[in-house]
């Protein structure tokens, strides 16, 4: 069995033109940049053992290389997102095609819920969900309940100062939450279990297996702080994607242990 895959979505060359709400908008995001560290950021994912699947390309949807907020994947099941922005839901149709292709289980986020994939961090049976920006209640209702069967224990959790959670904070592998304290609400959701780093790009971790993390090369402070704690670290640049609130974690949808 393939244990570690990725979803992967090419960038649009309309990039530039997407979606920004926590940060100014740049004038000076270089597409030929990002198409070149997006290519690094999924050479990473193969040299560290990953196969990966590239989700067709929409040039006409800005935002659509952030393939990670089109599903919620657990277990066998593929929960198909339902984006909290309006201009942002056609992104889905392509990425529900290939996770279905990887013989997944569907299922999805209908109206009046709104959920983005980004909102949701999960660790050993707990699933995160951000409230107050893109995802609501009605969305991790319908989450709670798509997982129910499967033994996910759904929390919310506020989202008010950074577009996602997963901007917010991510989880090694030990299950230690990390997370930049001046963004994140709420950290005593993980009391005994939150690591404040030092660095805003440093809360943002895909974890490639049980002792590496991949993560932007603009937090070495917190790579450093990693690699105290025992942690292989595998760094690539993503400026372009930062400058449009993007991080390492929304550029793939992570499958482990996927059905074929």
């Amino acid at each position: 069995m393939d244990t570690r895959h990725a979803l992967v979505r090419p960038p649009s060359s309309r990039m530039g033109e997407g979606l920004v709400t926590h940060i100014e908008r740049s004038d000076d995001v270089d597409y030929g940049l990002a198409v070149r560290q997006w290519q690094a950021y999924v050479d990473a994912l193969h040299a560290a053992g990953w196969t990966t699947t590239e989700v067709e390309a929409a040039d006409e949807l800005p935002d659509s290389v952030f393939v990670e907020d089109a599903m919620v994947v657990y277990g066998d099941l593929a929960v198909i997102a339902r984006p909290g922005a309006d201009e942002r839901r056609a992104e889905t149709e392509a990425a529900e095609v290939a996770v279905r292709a990887r013989g997944y289980r569907i299922a999805h986020i209908e109206a009046p819920g709104t959920l983005d994939g980004g909102d949701v961090l999960k660790h050993d049976g707990r699933v995160w969900v951000g409230l107050g920006g893109r995802t609501n209640e009605a969305g991790v209702e319908q989450l709670r309940a798509h997982l129910a069967p499967l033994g996910a224990d759904v929390i919310g959790v506020p989202v008010r100062k950074v577009l996602h959670l997963k901007s917010a904070v991510t989880a090694l592998p030990d299950g230690t939450v990390v997370g930049h304290g001046p963004l994140v609400d709420d950290p005593d959701v993980w009391a005994g279990h939150f690591l404040d780093v030092p660095e805003e790009s440093g809360a943002h971790v895909v974890v490639l297996d049980a002792g590496t993390v991949l993560m932007a090369s603009s937090a070495p402070a917190s790579a450093a702080l990693f690699r105290e704690r025992g942690l292989d670290v595998v760094t690539v640049d993503i400026s372009e994607f930062e400058k449009m609130e993007g991080c390492v974690t929304c550029l793939s949808v992570r499958l482990r242990g996927v059905p074929r």
